[in-house]
């Protein structure tokens, strides 16, 4: 089985509770609370290694908080390599308004960074053995605009292929290093990424289209929510409408989303019907509550449904 490493620079405890109501000023008895380690990478390898697949995350911590998310990390039975920073690590938090349906998410921007200590995380990347190597998630204050552009460059010298998820700064200075595999921004990111509107499909596919161009990635994945995805690679354009279900929570569904198309992809698919398992996990997410992420059955049922929408 094809071996990954994720990136996670800004990682989080995320905390999910479920209430009855929410009210200002009130104290609210929560019904149930989750633990559960989290941030992009980390999402990632926790999919890619419920599918079957192996991972490393590589991620930056500190703090007593730091400290629990290796417990988490223990929990989940990844293996992970820690790089210390002396921040503490963020707590996010979701809350879901039972009588209402309604998810609220509180993230805090995390830690600050200090040079020696995102240099310290290029050096432990350089011994990194993997197949793929997947940077996903924010960069927190203090790392620099350009740092996955770094780490590309770092993983071009040692012919790893890159997986690119990010925002604004981080997703712009990936890129802007040039030769990522595969990139997967959101419909709102890749507005901020390009400054355009992007209102209809054809302006979005054109937006992809100008990135692959460009040479920055071969393969652009745009995730559109409810209006679907589009995935544009040198072969053209394809759309493909959201899978039908109740959503739940979006929590985790981007992070899904990339991780089931990346596990396709290391096991030797072709990128369209790896874009279909794509779009399946991350549906799967979004059916699941917001303590947990896609998991194997519901990706693999709906990924049949999804493969019989053309």
């Amino acid at each position: 089985m094809t071996n990954i490493a994720t990136l996670t620079l800004n990682p989080t405890i995320d905390v999910a509770y479920e209430v009855d109501r929410m009210f200002h000023t009130r104290k609210m008895r929560t019904k149930s609370e989750f633990y559960s380690p989290g941030g992009g990478g980390i999402n990632v390898a926790r999919v890619f290694v419920r599918l079957g697949g192996i991972a490393r995350s590589y991620y930056m911590a500190g703090g007593a908080t730091g400290d629990a998310l290796d417990g988490l990390l223990d929990l989940h039975q990844l293996v992970h390599n820690r790089i210390p920073i002396a921040g503490h690590t963020r707590v996010a938090s979701a809350v879901l308004e039972t009588k209402t349906g309604k998810e609220y998410r509180f993230v805090p921007p995390g830690p600050s960074i200090r040079p020696a200590e995102w240099q310290a995380c290029l050096d432990e990347l350089e011994n990194a053995h993997c197949k793929f190597m997947v940077l996903s998630g924010s960069l927190p204050p203090g790392i620099p605009d350009d740092f996955y552009g770094r780490v590309v460059a770092l993983m071009r010298r040692r012919n790893i292929p890159v997986i690119l998820d990010s925002s604004g700064p981080g997703l712009k200075g990936g890129l802007e290093e040039g030769g990522v595999l595969l990139v997967k921004p959101s419909i709102g990111e890749l507005r901020q990424l390009t400054g355009l509107e992007l209102i209809t499909p054809d302006e979005i596919a054109n937006a992809a289209m100008g990135v692959v161009h460009s040479g920055q990635a071969e393969h652009v994945a745009v995730t559109m929510g409810n209006d679907g995805a589009i995935l544009a690679n040198a072969a053209g354009q394809l759309f493909l409408p959201a899978a039908p279900i109740e959503a739940k929570s979006a929590v985790g569904a981007g992070d899904s989303f990339l991780s089931a198309m990346l596990f396709a992809i290391s096991i030797g698919w072709d990128m369209g019907e790896a874009f279909r398992f794509g779009i399946a996990g991350g549906a799967a997410a979004v059916m699941s509550p917001g303590h947990d992420l896609a998991r194997p059955n519901d990706i693999q049922r709906l990924y049949q449904q999804v493969s019989g929408i053309s």
